[in-house]
């Protein structure tokens, strides 16, 4: 016999759904005082539609910045003013899609445009894809 899903439960699997993985999702749930098994995540997940492992086209500030030899700083920096759209996994960490950090390079802010310019076309395309 399965327990029904409660909206504060479903909110935080849509939530997690994309970025994180089911482990991830079982540690925040229980956390917010829900006791849900990996599997019965998992299959919720996939009763969804959702995959039961984030997409792998989302990279950390950390893997940005060493792509590109700056420190991880400077991108939550920019991450942080607005000029790269992520999205927060917890306090000082954030998921940045391949499709928004393809759209920070190809209309970089002014004030970096400069820098961004400077930045090796091979990174950036092995990045974005």
């Amino acid at each position: 016999m399965s327990i029904k899903w409660s909206e504060p439960e479903l909110a935080t699997l849509y939530e997690m759904a994309e970025t994180h993985t089911v482990k991830q999702i079982a540690f925040r749930l229980k956390r917010r005082g829900f006791y849900r098994t990996e599997l019965a995540i998992a299959n919720k997940l996939y009763a969804l539609g959702y995959s039961t492992r984030p997409v792998l086209d989302n990279y950390s500030c950390r893997e940005i910045a060493k792509n590109l030899c700056i420190p991880p700083t400077t991108v939550v920096n920019w991450v942080r003013q607005g000029w790269l759209k992520a999205k927060k996994r917890c306090i000082n960490r954030y998921q940045v899609k391949s499709r928004d950090l393809k759209q920070f390079f190809n209309n970089p802010p002014q004030p970096i445009k400069k820098r961004i310019a400077a930045i090796d076309p091979q990174v950036v395309r092995y990045l974005v894809g």
